[in-house]
């Protein structure tokens, strides 16, 4: 039995941040009811690259099954409220205020059910200057301040993931969880408010914190900010090798093991990390002067052989064959799509994923197969 069979799940949802956390109440045995506009979800249209559909929803509405509610009639919210009579959890991600014009005032569910579990996903949260704003990921990852510390020195950039999403939909996923085990002890349900801006703010500590006392960080790519070396060297071959430096005894590793320079940290401008991080461009010099003479697959052993944490610069064609990564598999409406599996295992447990349903369909009580790596 899987730990949330029996629950059900009302997502009012579009796009990625809802989406993302009612499909891991599903994958957690949920009965996830998706509530779509009669054209669907507008996360459909996004993309054509999972056999001629969505990739966004292809990944993120596994195991759901599809209720087609057109809100705009009072029939449909009737239809609504009959779901939400008989469900334990209530996610959407509406516009602000969509929800109370149609009637669905959280204030007034709470009153009629007081076991429900509300989970309201925003941009910006009920009040302050912008609540009213709408809010997409790429508008968060600008307005909180992540885009200027992700990219290169020749400008701020978009982190390669919808992050902002991903991220509030893990975030909510946790409150919800946190909430019906608060409901197993009270018996009483839970208004959750969960603001994208608020999110990234909170995952921004760290760089906030180092800026307010006077470092603001700086935007260098492949390399740490405060670490030397640490980035990324090319082979021989051409092939991008990111080593991390953690100790002045890896960096004695790596000296006499790797690079076949062991008098290097005897030299007063890389004695230590301060030095190394002050003579950032000579330290990277060394390192890439020496790297450069040597192959690819010769270079590899010799930083395993040496216990240097090492990673190479993957495409996602890479990733695609990468010998460590774990794949499931799910139905579709137009067939089976492979692709990355949850991260979590639980150990003699294993997982099955619900197929992903057409408009209208419900297509939940539908299994696929175990969790394989990408060597079976």
């Amino acid at each position: 039995m899987l730990p949330l069979e029996g629950l059900t799940v009302i997502a009012v949802e579009q796009a990625v941040a809802a989406p993302f956390c009612s499909s891991r109440l599903a994958d957690a045995g949920a009965h996830v009811i998706k509530v779509e506009r009669p054209e669907g979800d507008f996360a459909r249209g996004y993309d054509a690259a999972a056999k001629g559909q969505s990739s966004y929803f292809v990944w993120l509405n596994r195991g759901k099954d599809s209720a087609v509610i057109d809100l705009a009639t009072g029939e449909g919210r009737a239809s609504l409220e009959a779901l939400i009579a008989g469900a334990d959890v209530l996610l959407q991600n509406l516009k602000p205020g969509s929800m109370d014009k149609l009637g669905f005032a959280l204030e007034r569910l709470r009153k009629d059910y007081p076991k429900l579990i509300c989970c309201t996903i925003s941009g910006y949260g009920d009040d302050g200057p912008y609540a009213d704003r709408k809010a997409y990921d790429l508008l968060i990852q600008a307005e909180s301040g992540l885009a200027s510390i992700t990219g290169g020195p020749e400008g701020p950039s978009r982190v390669g993931i919808s992050v902002v999403d991903i991220a509030t939909g893990a975030t909510a996923h946790a409150a919800i969880l946190e909430a019906l085990i608060a409901r197993g002890r009270t018996g009483k349900g839970a208004d959750i408010r969960i603001s994208m801006f608020d999110v990234m703010a909170d995952w921004l500590a760290v760089p906030l914190l180092n800026s307010e006392a006077g470092n603001p960080p700086k935007r260098m790519a492949l390399a740490h900010p405060s670490i030397a070396p640490y980035g990324v060297f090319q082979s021989k071959d051409g092939k991008g090798i990111l080593i991390s430096i953690q100790s002045e005894r890896e960096w004695k590793k790596l000296c006499a093991d790797v690079l076949e320079k062991p008098e290097l940290p005897g030299d007063p401008r890389f004695a230590n990390m301060v030095e190394r991080v002050r003579n950032r461009q000579l330290t990277d010099q060394a390192v890439g002067d020496s790297f450069a003479t040597m192959q690819r697959v010769d270079l590899l052993k010799r930083l395993a052989d040496a216990d240097i944490a090492f990673a190479e610069v993957n495409t996602m064609a890479d990733l695609a064959v990468h010998p460590h990564l774990r794949r499931i598999e799910v139905d579709t409406p137009n067939g089976k799509v492979s692709y990355g599996a949850p991260a979590a295992i639980f150990v003699g447990e294993p997982r099955h994923y619900g197929a992903v349903p057409g408009i209208g369909d419900s297509p939940s009580t539908a299994k696929i197969s175990h969790v394989r790596t990408q060597s079976t």
